[in-house]
């Protein structure tokens, strides 16, 4: 209990719920909810102006008006919660009569806001601490506390589906995550085990390759190479238990930068000027460039693709840019971008991803080359 009580009343919200679920139409609905509060705010106001002691406190109740519906933008918990802080000090300067009506209207659309985009029991800690606000600000009746939770709880059963919906898609995306990190490492585990093995046979042959090695070297050469076996066996171990069911091992060796130029498509132009970096960062490059290719002939048929590779600064920088082509075929698991940080989340590099000014598509990616 008095954990939701915290997180509503003044515990951190990152959730930017509001601009998530309003999408593109963001920015239009935003715009018509601060106009709506800059209209109340003005109506307010003058109110406040037209009493007979009135003096500069007027801006104290344009502020308080309006700024809740500019953090809207951020977060409705927020600008409940300066609406709450706000609303008995607007209610005593505007004593007279339409105090009411005015702070009904200005406090409605932010209740349905939290209604709408949060978790029960936030809803309900809102709820009731609204109902416990309006006896204060209605000293003779308080019939508008009735009316809240009617307008919450419909909104909050109405908002049910969009939750459900929007946490599906948060799960998804955790499952798509988890399910890249577990392919990344079965595939960094063919880069591993390449490199064990040139320790083990390194290790074996030095007696005949490196000439006058007394027992105890002969010995800890054997010693290593047997350790470097012992840690093969184990990353194969581990590799079964990150395969799915069903999941057959991989029998090809992993893809490198010099295969870059094989995904090309016809029309295609693919530059690759770089040839030495790390196994594991030319894997991660040939993933990107395949994800973001497949991108480009599934959400834009028909459009033309440019691919550089180049060093930069210590960085492999990777750059596929897409014209705009035709309607999207669709189709995709829809987690491509994911598996695309992932990768790239793994060598401590960055990834871009943005549409271009004329309608096409880029994904950038700067992967750290370390000491190579």
């Amino acid at each position: 209990m008095f954990r939701t009580l915290y997180r509503t009343v003044i515990g951190p919200d990152r959730t930017r719920v509001l601009t998530k679920a309003l999408g593109r139409l963001r920015v239009p609905a935003l715009a018509a909810l601060i106009i709506y509060a800059f209209v109340w705010a003005v109506v307010g106001s003058v109110k406040y102006v037209g009493q007979s002691d009135s003096d500069g406190w007027w801006v104290a109740i344009f502020v308080l008006t309006l700024a809740p519906y500019v953090l809207l933008i951020w977060s409705p918990l927020y600008a409940w919660r300066v609406a709450a802080a706000g609303l008995y000090f607007v209610s005593l300067l505007l004593a007279g009569e339409g105090a009411a009506p005015f702070q009904y209207w200005t406090s409605v659309p932010l209740l349905v806001a939290v209604a709408a985009f949060y978790s029960g029991p936030i809803v309900t800690t809102v709820t009731l601490i609204s109902m416990a606000l309006i006896p204060l600000v209605e000293r003779q009746e308080a019939t508008w506390a009735f009316a809240v939770p009617m307008i919450t709880a419909a909104v909050y059963f109405f908002g049910a589906r969009g939750r459900a919906e929007r946490e599906l898609e948060e799960e998804r995306g955790s499952k798509a995550a988890l399910e890249e990190r577990a392919r990344i490492a079965r595939e960094m585990h063919d880069v591993v085990a390449h490199h064990m093995s040139m320790v083990v046979v390194r290790c074996e042959t030095a007696p005949y390759r490196l000439k006058g090695l007394n027992e105890e070297a002969e010995k800890e050469f054997a010693e290593l190479g047997q350790a470097a076996r012992e840690a093969i066996t184990d990353m194969q171990r581990l590799l079964g238990v990150l395969r799915t069911n069903g999941a057959e091992p991989e029998r090809e060796p992993q893809p490198g930068i010099s295969r870059i130029p094989e995904l090309a498509r016809p029309g295609d132009e693919a530059e690759v000027d770089v040839d030495d970096v790390p196994e594991a960062v030319g894997l991660t490059a040939y993933r990107i460039v395949q994800e973001a290719l497949t991108n480009a002939t599934r959400h834009a048929p028909g459009s033309k693709a440019s691919v550089h590779l180049h060093k930069n600064e210590g960085q492999l920088d990777v750059l596929v840019v897409n014209t705009a082509g035709g309607p999207s075929m669709g189709g995709g698991s829809g987690q491509g971008l994911v598996g695309m940080r992932e990768r790239v989340a793994v060598h401590g590099g960055t990834l871009t991803v943005k549409s271009t000014e004329d309608g096409g598509f880029l994904v950038r990616a700067r992967i750290p080359l370390g000491d190579k």
